[in-house]
């Protein structure tokens, strides 16, 4: 459009001093120097006309490269960002996994721990039952008396947790195990994956000690090694059973949370939420809180049930 302006002014101007010329005589030269300057004005404009031209060609043909290259950029971005996502989901997934294997790893260390310190508490009070005895032998024995005691020190504090109650036999016909080596070699083999042969020596420790302080340990750890093996509803069974038969264990609180998990997977969402809350509200400051909020915040879901 600015071309052809151009040379319309052009040629008006041409026309003007033409009619100039015919309205008054003029000397020839004088005329003709002006028809030659405007001819050269003229051909100017049209040479700045045809490089407007070609400029804004060459301007065209840029900015389309340009627009071609914003959209390959943007296509290598958006599938970039594809595999990113992808594998942000696939570390979230194995994170999970691991997260369960390290829990019930922490759990039997927790165990053990527990397990070492009755075991303190039952040869500290052996040792004071034995210290007694000795100190009664020598009081008789330097009053003259030659008596012996009838209650022997072995006997003291041993609880039940070295022989079972009445000398029951093993399932093979001889004498069961004790009660440490039934569980420790439970925990050894849950916290290894073998969990086929953890569960027969839980079965074990409760059909033989079910009266013990780790009872509750092991009867959990019996829905641990469910859950491991997604046997949901077996698990979500054994845990019941930690809660309504140990209501003192301090297994309730992942008790409860590995119970609703369990049942989330099952797909009961809504008595799994119910489940996870209830932890939140009863084990404030624990870890299975902390991991009861992450489920929650996982599944969408408020801590608490909303008001209708």
């Amino acid at each position: 459009m600015r071309a052809r302006n151009i040379a319309i002014f052009g040629a008006a101007v041409v026309a003007g001093a033409i009619a100039g010329s015919a309205v008054g005589p003029r000397p020839a030269q004088a005329v003709a120097r002006e028809l030659i300057e405007l001819q050269r004005d003229v051909t100017a404009l049209l040479q700045g006309q045809k490089d407007l031209s070609t400029q804004m060609t060459q301007d065209h043909t840029v900015m389309k490269t340009l627009v071609e290259q914003s959209g390959d950029t943007v296509g290598k971005l958006n599938g970039t960002m594809s595999a990113l996502q992808k594998s942000v989901q696939d570390v979230q997934a194995n994170s999970g996994a691991r997260l369960d294997t390290m829990s019930t790893q922490v759990q039997g260390l927790s165990d053990n721990l527990e397990e070492i310190k009755s075991r303190l508490g039952k040869l500290n009070q052996q040792l004071v039952d034995l210290q007694n005895t000795v100190q009664s032998l020598d009081a008789k024995i330097s009053g003259g008396g030659s008596s012996t005691p009838s209650t022997g020190a072995g006997n003291s504090g041993g609880g039940t947790s070295s022989q079972p109650a009445g000398g029951q036999p093993a399932s093979g016909g001889g004498p069961a195990p004790s009660a440490d080596t039934l569980y420790s070699n439970g925990l050894r083999d849950i916290t290894s994956g073998k969990y086929d042969l953890a569960r027969q020596e839980f079965q074990d420790y409760l059909k033989y000690y079910g009266e013990t302080d780790l009872a509750s340990n092991a009867q959990f750890y019996l829905g641990e090694i469910a859950y491991s093996q997604k046997s949901y509803e077996q698990a979500v069974t054994e845990f019941d059973k930690v809660l309504s038969n140990y209501p003192k264990s301090f297994k309730l609180a992942p008790a409860h949370l590995k119970k609703g998990m369990a049942l989330i997977e099952l797909g009961q969402k809504t008595a799994g939420v119910r489940e996870l809350r209830d932890v939140v509200k009863r084990f404030p400051g624990t870890e299975e809180e902390r991991r009861a909020r992450a489920k929650l915040k996982e599944l969408g879901v408020g801590v608490t049930a909303a008001n209708r």
